[in-house]
């Protein structure tokens, strides 16, 4: 055993005791995660077993073409510790040992990666499309380089009315299909529910309908243009994949955007949070039909994003953030504005919370519905307020701080009861908090510059940005190619993990409830569907 081997952590003590060779790339490319490459691929189940074993959250897993073989990474996390072990297999019959016996969060991320790269992962317990359902034909990979990006699309594309969801059956068993098109303006995603009179045996998700092809044009951009490429992954959370992917690339080219920048950072990534808070609180409210309360979280989310448009010049504060920095600055008549705001802010939701907290109609609709237990909660890697809402206390900003978090405290809410109810309470907790931390980052703003000249990594340079979104963590991979264009980008939104969570809090409760539970998750369509 050699000497890097007894300084490193029990994951690779382990494996080295099991005559696994792995070796750590010094220095990691990847900060803040540690690179560990597993050199045979037949033991990358094992690397997954051990991962488990030793307590180790399957955060993100992705793919890369190489040419003649494909590199497979997955990212790790353990007490705001984060692992990327990378194995590679053949580009012709690419094979891999699966970690979704493992791990849960691995289901539909292998399932992507089969459908887009061809890799096959033996033990696997789901044969099913996942992302493709039927644009592609059955040997298509389209996501090898060699695939162009508009494909050979048919006419028209068959339906996916052939999906093999489970059946039920029983006396009194019946079938509810919902979706993909639903009656509202959300995106579409369908529901396959098993029912006994109004309680839900089970459900079943099928997402993708709204796959953009973001990995795939991804390929070839500049970093101007992926940055932009990211703040549209999910509409409602441009601001934290934006960061999350100028973090990657700042980090593959050996950047670090200025101090004032990154406080500008802060301050947009916490108004994004606020203002999708608040627009959930109103949506939970209107789904159980009080109405007033919908009136009024939606009046202040408004009035929120009139001043984003006002002091940063987008009501979504799209494009704001830019690689090297931000693309617009925090004047001193915004600064007093936004303490002014966040004053009458909680003045009204100290009003609205006392009148919400006394109506015992939505007290009968939360509470106890929607129930999802601290063991499902950590064994799904549910995160941000779906996990902090069942006793999962992790947030990024705090187990591994990123600029402007490094230099300020952060308070993470955390509840217990998992139900919906705890998600609306949630919610309201970190509006709160994420006021008095927009307080403390005005206080503590820099002077100085906010960007830095764009310098192009080297061909092959990779980075990893990882951010607490609004939703959760949200997770982006970057690879360069030549002349500074885009290799290779991955993100992943915390909905990716969180969808799965739904299925399971929403049984046992009536048909009814389900929209509430659906919202009271509110997973990203978009985010998911890359």
């Amino acid at each position: 055993m050699n000497e890097a081997i007894e300084q490193s952590p029990p994951f690779l003590l382990e494996l080295a005791a099991r005559q696994i060779k792995a070796d750590w790339v010094q220095p990691s490319p990847l900060p803040p995660a540690r690179l560990l490459e597993v050199a045979n691929p037949l033991d990358w189940g094992i690397a997954g077993e051990l991962a488990q074993n030793q307590g180790w959250r399957w955060a993100a897993g992705w793919a890369e073409d190489e040419g003649k073989v494909l590199s497979v990474s997955v990212c790790l996390e353990s007490q705001g510790v984060y692992l990327v072990l990378r194995t590679r297999v053949d580009g012709g019959r690419p094979s891999l040992p699966s970690h979704a016996p493992y791990f849960v969060s691995a289901d539909r991320p292998e399932r992507h990666m089969r459908d887009l790269f061809g890799i096959e992962f033996t033990g696997h317990t789901d044969p099913r499309r996942w992302t493709r359902h039927q644009a592609w034909g059955e040997h298509c990979a389209p996501l090898r380089k060699a695939f162009p990006a508009a494909g050979a699309p048919l006419p028209q594309t068959p339906p996916d009315r052939d999906y093999p969801f489970l059946k039920a059956q029983g006396q009194g068993v019946y079938e509810i299909p919902v979706g993909p098109v639903h009656a509202g303006i959300i995106e579409p995603g369908h529901f396959r529910f098993q029912a006994v009179g109004e309680t839900v045996l089970h459900l079943e998700e099928r997402l993708g309908y709204v796959h953009k092809g973001i990995e795939k044009i991804a390929e070839g951009r500049t970093a101007e243009g992926l940055a932009r490429l990211a703040g549209r992954v999910s509409g409602d959370t441009t601001v934290g994949h934006a960061f999350a992917a100028c973090l990657a690339m700042e980090r593959a080219a050996g950047l670090e955007a200025p101090a004032r920048a990154a406080f500008v950072r802060g301050i947009l990534a916490e108004r994004e949070r606020v203002a999708n808070h608040l627009w959930d609180m109103a949506a939970i409210c209107n789904d159980v039909a009080f109405t007033f309360a919908y009136y009024q979280f939606g009046r202040l989310r408004e009035l929120w994003l009139r001043d984003n448009q006002a002091w940063f010049g987008h009501r979504l504060l799209m494009d704001r953030i830019v690689p090297g920095g931000v693309s617009v600055d925090v004047s001193e008549a915004a600064v007093s504005g936004m303490r002014a705001s966040i004053r009458f802010l909680r003045q009204e939701l100290g009003e609205l919370i006392t009148i919400i907290d006394a109506n015992s109609s939505l007290e009968d609709r939360l509470v106890a519905a929607g129930h999802l237990n601290a063991e499902y909660a950590q064994s799904l890697g549910a995160l941000g307020f779906v996990g902090r809402a069942s006793g999962q206390d992790f947030d990024v900003r705090r187990a591994a701080p990123y600029p402007p978090y490094d230099r300020v405290a952060v308070k993470v809410p955390v509840e217990t009861q998992g139900d919906i109810a705890s998600r609306f309470w949630l919610r309201y907790k970190e509006t709160r908090a994420a006021l008095s931390l927009l307080e403390r980052l005005l206080d503590a703003l820099p002077p100085g510059g906010i960007s830095l000249p764009w310098q192009n990594p080297e061909p092959g340079a990779e980075g990893l940005g990882l951010v607490e979104g609004w939703r959760g963590e949200i997770l982006a991979f970057v690879r360069f190619g030549g002349e500074g264009r885009v290799s290779r980008y991955y993100p992943r939104d915390p909905s990716i993990v969180n969808w799965p969570a739904l299925e399971k809090l929403a049984l046992g409760n009536i048909v009814p409830d389900f929209p509430v539970c659906n919202k009271s998750v509110n997973g990203s369509y978009s985010g998911n569907d890359l």
